[in-house]
């Protein structure tokens, strides 16, 4: 009788609870990284080419207006065409040859029904430094 009672008290391994638990927090997690990561990957495809961009302005000389024609003709070229350049930055030198940018946008993607994560880009834009 006693070893059936100490059995029972040293029952190892993960109960129905736990498992449930785990999953409903893997499911989360994985959702989570869904909605999050394609954001992170587009915004550093497109500081790459912001900065790419800058570059070659600057070394052209061009005025803003020419750069902004530039960058949303490298959008439609990478097919954001529903991407303006007017939309996600603003100058903050516009001197000819000598163009600075500040990076500005959202990006909203659905997490759960009627729950969004809005993740949020900002910063400077320098030039690219390599060629």
């Amino acid at each position: 009788m006693t070893q059936q009672v100490t059995g029972l008290n040293s029952q190892r391994g993960a109960s129905v609870t736990g498992i449930v638990l785990l999953l409903i927090f893997l499911v989360v997690a994985g959702k989570l990284v869904i909605a999050i990561a394609p954001a992170q990957v587009g915004d550093y495809q497109l500081t790459k080419l912001l900065s790419a961009q800058l570059k070659e302005s600057n070394n052209n000389h061009e005025t803003a207006k020419q750069f902004v024609e530039r960058v949303n003709r490298q959008l439609s070229i990478n097919a954001h065409y529903d991407t303006n350049a007017e939309d996600i930055f603003i100058f903050t030198n516009k001197k000819a040859g000598q163009l600075a940018i500040h990076k500005q946008y959202n990006v909203t993607n659905n997490f759960f029904a009627n729950v969004d994560i809005v993740n949020r880009f900002e910063g400077d834009i320098e030039m690219a430094t390599n060629d």
